[in-house]
């Protein structure tokens, strides 16, 4: 039995030694590589809703409870998952542990936080009651994750209905028709209508499947582009309001957001030009933000935001007279949480409707798009003999 000191021995020692520290170097360069790209990605990154939504309300009770803003950012930095947001977090951490105000250092990542989000730690910050603050910007961001998801729940099973029925009917014109086509012009007579139409309606889409893919594909980029420019989303907005269901769903939507923000801005003490110039960036309509630089003019010459809600036809004579009864008074910000919650009602109740009508309406008109398509086919068995003779 050779000894441990062996020169064989000592060989297979030293090249052991030799092969463990490279291992530990290449994964040490993986983890450098990942987290250089995920600082790099920290950047740009957008940290979703529901996510900015649970770190206010932790950092709030935090707050509540005494611990020091550092401690904070340091303990919420542990609970993130993600680690692109765990980055953002410890940076703002640094900077805010080396005197740079809180609104500040989060203002460096503008597209993980939103232009409200800073605005609030800024009021928070003048009127030294943060946690308070962040208490009210995490239950806007609550109520604003739940109206998003009411109407992603309204939409989620049209689009997947329509998309499936889209891929059938691609699949039995492309793939399946041309099989039956073949066997009746073997037959060597004139096929009924409905077949023939259906037949040279599958002969066109497999001859230009690949450029209808490629033409969908141009429309659907240069409408994108379109829709980004000042008219183009002009023309957008206007197209969606007129939908048929869908339009006035829409409209109650951005109608409840924007009295939404605006309230919960005013009541964090964020001046009133500034807040309206806020709605305005977040709203993402044309017709929110013409009537919040109408209201930012009117008030900026001592009118009142009643007066512009009154001749503005998108805001629904409710919000006016609710509003000028909350100048009088001197509780606008009540008044437009009131007139919030009335339109999150209204639309669960629209969803709520529309999940009833559309789930037999879709489901009828697939019936009659994929039963039309079979009854083409099988007409000519049907009429097999007159068809051979």
């Amino acid at each position: 039995m050779p000894s441990l000191s062996s020169p064989r021995n000592l060989s297979t020692q030293y090249r052991g030694s030799q092969r463990g520290p490279k291992k530990n170097n290449f994964r040490d360069n993986q983890k450098l590589a990942k987290q250089k790209a995920y600082e790099k990605k920290a950047k740009k990154a957008k940290v979703k809703l529901e996510d900015l939504a649970v770190f206010t309300q932790q950092l709030s009770s935090m707050l509540h409870a005494g611990l020091p803003l550092v401690s904070a950012l340091e303990a919420l930095q542990e609970q993130v998952t993600s680690p692109v947001f765990q980055i953002i977090i410890r940076d703002i951490r640094v900077d805010v542990s080396s005197g740079t105000a809180f609104s500040e250092a989060a203002g460096k990542f503008k597209n993980a936080f939103p232009k409200l989000f800073i605005s609030m730690l800024q009021a928070g910050e003048a009127s030294g009651n943060l946690a308070d603050i962040l208490e009210k910007t995490a239950g806007y961001f609550e109520e604003s994750v739940k109206l998003a998801k009411k109407v992603k729940s309204a939409l989620t099973y049209p689009v997947t209905v329509i998309l499936f029925a889209i891929g059938l009917v691609n699949v039995l014109l492309i793939f399946v028709i041309p099989v039956f086509a073949e066997m009746f012009t073997s037959f060597g007579s004139d096929l009924p209508m409905p077949t023939q139409i259906l037949m040279s309606t599958s002969e066109f889409m497999q001859a230009n499947f690949i450029y209808l893919g490629i033409g969908l594909f141009v429309f659907w980029q240069l409408m994108t582009r379109l829709f980004r420019t000042p008219r183009g989303r002009l023309v957008k907005d206007w197209m969606l309001i007129r939908m048929p269901v869908f339009g006035e769903l829409i409209r109650k939507v951005s109608l409840s957001r924007f009295c939404r923000t605006f309230a919960i801005l005013m009541r964090s003490g964020v001046p009133i030009l500034q807040a309206l110039e806020i709605v305005s960036s977040g709203s993402n309509n044309t017709y929110i933000e013409r009537a919040c630089w109408e209201i930012s003019r009117n008030v900026s010459q001592g009118g009142q935001i009643s007066e512009v809600l009154a001749i503005n036809s998108y805001f629904p004579s409710m919000i006016k007279h609710m509003t000028q009864a909350g100048e009088q008074t001197g509780d606008v910000d009540g008044m437009l949480v009131k007139i919030a919650d009335f339109y999150d009602v209204e639309i669960e109740n629209t969803v709520s409707a529309l999940t009833s009508l559309l789930e037999p309406l879709l489901i009828v008109v697939l019936g009659v798009i994929i039963g039309g398509i079979v009854m083409a086919m099988f007409l000519p068995i049907f009429k097999l003999p007159t068809v051979i003779q």
